[in-house]
């Protein structure tokens, strides 16, 4: 996997930071952030340094539950979204691509939950992660 960008503790992910980065990426951030504000205005946003991981990320949250996690990546963005077990008919059913399907069923266990990762690289991906928000949130 791709390493995270904005690897310097002492310089906060401007927009200007961020887009630059982005580069063609640009139109499918705003795409997913506008689509979040407007059908779930409680989600929040929230950059933190990670020393651990050495770069910062951004923490989705509604409430006190995690969306996703976000890290920039060279002209691309990566929305990882953690689920447990129970979550993985919804998945299976879903009209996410299979190879994200896959992922999911394949993927790393963490303790009770598995991770799936969404480059945001074409509309089609961003299109995935607005499925996985609407998953995410109707989980309980």
């Amino acid at each position: 996997m791709e390493k995270p960008l904005l690897s310097d503790a002492s310089q906060f992910p401007s927009e200007e930071i961020i887009f630059a980065h982005l580069g063609k990426a640009k139109p499918l951030w705003t795409s997913l952030f506008e689509h979040i504000h407007a059908v779930h205005p409680d989600i929040t946003e929230e950059w933190r340094y990670y020393n651990d991981g050495k770069s910062w990320l951004m923490k989705v949250t509604r409430k006190k539950k995690t969306v996703f996690w976000l890290s920039i990546v060279k002209g691309a963005f990566r929305t990882t979204f953690y689920f447990t077990d129970k979550a993985e008919a919804a998945i299976v059913a879903s009209d996410l691509p299979d190879d994200l399907k896959r992922q999911f069923a394949d993927g790393k266990t963490y303790g009770k939950i598995r991770g799936l990762t969404v480059v945001h690289a074409s509309k089609q991906n961003t299109a995935a992660a607005k499925t996985l928000i609407e998953r995410k949130l109707s989980i309980k």
